[in-house]
């Protein structure tokens, strides 16, 4: 597997290796050695979601003894995928990136525990699949809001690129804290 540092500590593209011909191509994108070295600890869950293309989930994470690492790629479809780090004690605490990810490029993001993880849908029927090192517990989710100023995610310029008017959200990614209620501690 290639691992491709981002500009947020820790945080990873992966390109598991794939093998093919004319017929296609045969590809492992879970081996836990690999993951484990960096700093995955573990296989806890595997989740998958759909989406019609617009569609952003985002920005989540999950608090305390809960929190997750997780490995992401689009088994169907594309998406733009967004981290931000809100690790106080990183030296990339409060920033962003973005890469795209799709069947295509093969390419998986590696996101540590202690980052906040979203993604937009480029098209229809877009599957994304999750690998999580910890399980999901709804009491213990927390959430940034997507269009926070403070954070500064370009998405105008993702719509831009691939002609996306307004993002469809849901219920409880309307209303998420700032940037700066995290900062201060208000979770």
């Amino acid at each position: 597997m290639k691992k491709i540092e981002t500009e947020l500590k820790d945080c990873y593209i992966l390109e598991p290796a794939r093998f093919g011909d004319a017929r296609g191509y045969f590809s492992a994108p879970y081996i836990e050695k690999e993951y484990q070295d960096l700093g995955f600890q573990g296989l806890k869950q595997v989740s998958r979601s759909k989406s019609a293309k617009g569609v952003l989930r985002g920005m989540h994470f999950q608090k305390g003894e809960f929190a997750q690492a997780k490995v992401v790629e689009a088994v169907q479809g594309a998406v733009i995928d967004v981290v931000i780090d809100l690790r106080k004690d990183s030296p990339s605490y409060g920033k962003w990136t973005s890469v795209l990810l799709n069947p295509e490029n093969g390419r998986q993001l590696y996101v540590p525990r202690g980052f906040a993880h979203g993604f937009i849908s480029l098209e229809d029927d877009t599957v994304f699949q999750y690998f999580v090192d910890n399980i999901y517990a709804p009491a213990e989710e927390g959430g940034i809001a997507w269009d926070d100023p403070t954070v500064g995610i370009d998405w105008q310029s993702i719509f831009n690129e691939y002609d996306i008017e307004k993002p469809e959200l849901s219920n409880k990614d309307v209303d998420r804290m700032s940037f700066t209620q995290f900062d201060e501690g208000e979770e």
